[in-house]
């Protein structure tokens, strides 16, 4: 039996499934590894994530008391994102759009150029046969000044390919990101931002629209409005869309009702991803088979799914 997605997930083997080339277009480098892996390479534990409710705010307070130390640690860039490669290797994952935030360095007192030699590193030296795609990461909680600041050399290096605006989608208006996505775009990168995670369905196209994006990170609550579907399909915007992270935080009940089926049945480009692996801890793989066994989506739906990733 030829090795394919319908043919693993029927098997119900995560081994197997693992085995199929999938993507991850939506992952945060530095939260990308397994706890697990981390806690054995740097030696320290790392504190679980809980959900209490608050949205953004819970995982900037996480990051703040339980991953600090971990960040703090002398090895941390090269162990976190040795871990990040490691599990996305280990998944299957041929196709890899991973964040690197362009505060990181001014916070940990870290150059760009460091950073990026590090990247391209462990890349080579870890996961050669990963068509890494690195991605730039923009905070909507800085001043946009402040933005532009540190995104100049990291977006002079001509090494990242796309660039992602994400945390608390209400922090300020979309339209004061123009200007950098206006840069973006003149520098031939892939734009993508976070919207209609935590906001409503116009929030999405309000979003795309201005930012003028190629790909929405979420966008699950376009869901709610055949309107937004429609337009999202017609302009052939895809859906990075993350469901074991918006379970955990309660954006959606459960794998059999989660709402990527309505984005699928409405002509909406979706691929599966893992968000933050550190905090949820499901690869892309356990996703799959979760919305397959939840009854979801079929294994030839989820076929489909896995290919839109790799296009």
């Amino acid at each position: 039996m030829p090795l394919t997605l319908q043919n693993a997930l029927k098997t119900g083997s995560l081994r197997e499934i693992r085995k199929v080339p999938k993507s991850d277009l939506h992952n945060h480098s530095m939260l990308g590894g397994s706890r697990s892996r981390l806690e054995k390479t740097l030696g320290i534990p790392v504190g679980r994530f809980r959900y209490s409710g608050g949205g953004i705010r819970d995982i900037n307070d996480w990051i703040a008391r339980q991953y600090r130390p971990v960040m703090d640690h002398p090895e941390a860039l090269e162990k976190t994102l040795e871990a990040a490669f490691f599990q996305a290797g280990s998944d299957g994952i041929t196709v890899l759009e991973m964040s690197m935030d362009v505060f990181f360095g001014i916070l940990f007192g870290i150059s760009p150029d460091t950073i990026i030699s590090t990247l391209d590193r462990i890349h080579r030296e870890k996961a050669p046969g990963i068509d890494f795609r690195p991605e730039l990461g923009l905070s909507r909680s800085l001043a946009v000044r402040t933005l532009l600041r540190a995104l100049e050399p990291y977006l002079a290096s001509g090494y990242f390919r796309s660039a992602d605006l994400y945390d608390d989608e209400f922090a300020q208006p979309v339209e004061n990101f123009r200007e950098i996505y206006r840069f973006l775009k003149q520098a031939g990168l892939k734009c993508k931002a976070h919207a209609g995670e935590f906001g409503d369905a116009e929030s999405v196209r309000k979003t795309a629209e201005l930012l003028g994006l190629d790909a929405v990170q979420h966008g699950i609550a376009a869901a709610g409005s055949p309107d937004v579907m429609k337009w999202l399909a017609a302009s052939r915007i895809p859906l990075n869309v993350c469901p074991a992270s918006n379970i955990r935080l309660r954006r959606a009940r459960s794998y059999k009702t989660h709402p990527i089926r309505i984005l699928y049945d409405h002509g909406v480009k979706v691929t599966v991803n893992t968000d933050d692996v550190v905090l949820f801890g499901a690869g892309v793989s356990e996703q799959f088979l979760k919305l397959y066994t939840s009854g979801l989506f079929s294994a030839r739906e989820l076929e489909m799914i896995r290919k839109n990733g790799l296009e």
